[in-house]
């Protein structure tokens, strides 16, 4: 179905002379309105796909590892740190690469549509895991670790090859809406995909999570099917239009340095050198981290405070439907009042929030009150805050502005869940201080976006801000 036009010799007036109709546009594409939707309605099945992926891995792969005998330790090293660190090595390379890169599928869509099906089978692996460890441990004999070692041998090389292959994607998937969505909707369209994310999440907790102590082979399986399939499908329906040719490489075409060191040389000086980028990659990576304490340990302090399963599950879907209440509304905020605004009230109330958690959810009624605002304030945050790269980086290199900031984010989510493990083993578990944690890193990362709001108003603000660098 093609709904955009790559042309950008047709004007409006000639596009449609006896008509009043709106036309969008985006780079060369130009959009009717009903071809905005199926563009929205495209990439909201893609992110469906890709969500409900999201929603299961992380909390199915804790329980699991717990079942596998893993430590605190250990689960943050892999649901935290692991995947942070393939992204600090992988992001800037795929999104410089793709930013450079022009092809008959565009400059996104090969990035996107070749790991896909590799994301799906390594999903596959993760549901067998139990069996592939038995036979290792069969065929190591007496070198083997123990049926416990294989086992986390196992799941780790499979949710390695997981986090290696959708980081490859999910490094260009902004930069994919940021080319064929228009402007000055890019704020209500990340209300609708947190509207999606927020589906797939009230959908997975409300029928799913129930089963993952017991069901996680066919949990792993299913969902990895309906990624590999549906985000596909997205990859082939949604058109990428036509760019400028990319910059001019460094002298020394075909040379070592011109292979790696310029390159490299050239990604540091345009992303670090300028103080206001710093200072919006160190706001963006301590909103990020900010949530990690209670994410990452969620599952145990439910389970701590007496909560099943089920019932853990009942307060994701009452969080999700107070989210997916907001996501539109929050979106049009973000449209109309910038991005920073948003995620800067949102960061206030959600250390207030957590903080007061902190000392107060020592049992489940408490527990489950500041879980569900824990849920719905940080979901105001990356609601309110996920177009903010559109709105800050400049447009013509932002998958690559926008891996420079994943690099430094990839060092928060480095350090926080494994150092946050290492002392929740050290003093007994005891997982209201996530909540205590969490609280602070929002302090500070409130403080960061006042820092960048203030120098956003003095380049221009809303009225005349120029991305600095920015030659388009």
């Amino acid at each position: 179905m093609d709904f955009s036009s790559p042309s950008p010799s047709v004007a409006p007036e000639a596009a449609a002379p006896q008509s009043s109709r709106r036309l969008w546009r985006a780079g060369t594409l130009v959009y009717t309105t009903p071809g905005l939707v199926v563009l929205f309605a495209w990439l909201l099945w893609g992110d469906f796909a890709w969500n409900m992926k999201e929603r299961a891995i992380v909390p199915v792969g804790q329980i699991v590892l717990k079942q596998f005998g893993a430590t605190d330790f250990i689960v943050g090293l892999l649901v935290g740190s692991l995947p942070a660190a393939i992204g600090l090595i992988l992001g800037p390379i795929i999104s410089v690469r793709s930013d450079r890169h022009r092809g008959r599928w565009g400059r996104r869509i090969p990035y996107m549509l070749i790991p896909a099906p590799i994301v799906a089978l390594s999903m596959a692996g993760l549901a067998f895991t139990a069996p592939v460890a038995e036979w290792l441990h069969g065929t190591l004999g007496d070198n083997s670790p123990g049926v416990i070692g294989c086992r986390l041998i196992v799941f780790s090389f499979f949710w390695s090859s997981f986090e290696i292959f959708q980081t490859i994607a999910q490094a260009v998937f902004g930069g994919l809406i940021n080319d064929v969505v228009p402007q000055e909707v890019i704020g209500r369209f990340y209300g609708l995909f947190r509207a999606v994310s927020l589906i797939a999440g009230i959908v997975f907790n409300f029928w799913l999570i129930d089963f993952a102590e017991t069901h996680y082979k066919e949990i792993f399986l299913g969902i990895g099917l309906l990624f590999g399939v549906g985000f596909s499908v997205m990859c082939l329906r949604v058109k990428e239009g036509e760019y400028p040719p990319p910059p001019p490489r460094e002298p020394g075409e075909g040379s070592f340095a011109a292979r790696f060191v310029a390159p490299v040389k050239a990604y540091l000086r345009e992303c670090y050198t300028n103080p206001f980028y710093l200072w919006v990659f160190l706001a963006m990576m301590l909103g990020g981290v900010m949530a990690l304490p209670v994410n990452t340990f969620s599952v145990f302090y439910a389970k701590s405070v007496g909560l099943d399963m089920d019932r853990y599950g009942e307060l994701l879907v009452i969080t999700y439907c107070f989210s997916l209440v907001l996501s539109y509304l929050l979106g049009w905020m973000a449209d109309r009042f910038h991005p920073l605004r948003i995620g800067l009230a949102a960061l206030v109330l959600y250390a207030v929030t957590m903080i007061w958690g902190g000392f107060a959810a020592t049992e489940a009624k408490a527990f489950s009150i500041a879980f569900v605002a824990h849920g719905v304030l940080t979901g105001t945050y990356f609601t309110g805050t996920a177009s903010l790269g559109q709105r800050l980086f400049p447009r013509a290199k932002f998958a690559q502005f926008a891996s420079a900031a994943g690099i430094m984010g990839a060092m928060g989510f480095m350090v926080v869940p494994p150092a946050l493990g290492l002392f929740l083993d050290s003093i007994g578990q005891v997982y209201r201080y996530t909540f205590l944690i969490g609280g602070v890193l929002a302090v500070v990362a409130a403080a960061a976006f006042a820092v960048v709001l203030l120098k956003y108003k003095r380049m221009g603000g809303d009225i005349g801000y120029r991305p600095p660098g920015d030659a388009v």
